[in-house]
C-alpha cells in the first residue's frame, strides 16, 4: 500500500516528508513528483512504510493536519487510472478517416 499527500508546499524535500512521516514508524519510500517544465514539485507525493498498520496510523494522524503553512490531504493511494497508450488514440479517433 502506498499513501498519497497532498497540499505539501513546493519547496519541500523527499527527506522533510519521511521526517514527518518516520514520526509513526518506519518509512520505506517517498516518491515526490517533479513539474517537467519547471523542475519543482507538483504539490503531492507519495510515502511507502514498512507495515500497514504504520501507514494507518499516519494516516489518521496527519490527514488535515498543518505542515509548512499548509493542511495535508493525507489518505490511501489510488491505482492509476490506465489512460491507454497515447500512439494508440489515433487509431480509435472516429473523427479521423486517414488512419
Amino acid at each position: 500500500m502506498s499513501i498519497y499527500v497532498g497540499n505539501i508546499p513546493y519547496e519541500v524535500s523527499q527527506e522533510d516528508l519521511s521526517n514527518v512521516f518516520a514520526e509513526y514508524g518506519t518509512v520505506k519510500r517517498v516518491y515526490l513528483p517533479l513539474d517537467r517544465e519547471t523542475g519543482r514539485v507538483r504539490g503531492f507525493g507519495f510515502v511507502e512504510m514498512a507495515s500497514e498498520a504504520e501507514e494507518e496510523t499516519a494516516i489518521e494522524t496527519l490527514d488535515g493536519a498543518e505542515w509548512m503553512g499548509r493542511a495535508l490531504r493525507v489518505n490511501k493511494a489510488k491505482p492509476r487510472e490506465n489512460r491507454g497508450n497515447y500512439g494508440d488514440n489515433r487509431r480509435n479517433n472516429r473523427f479521423s478517416s486517414s488512419y
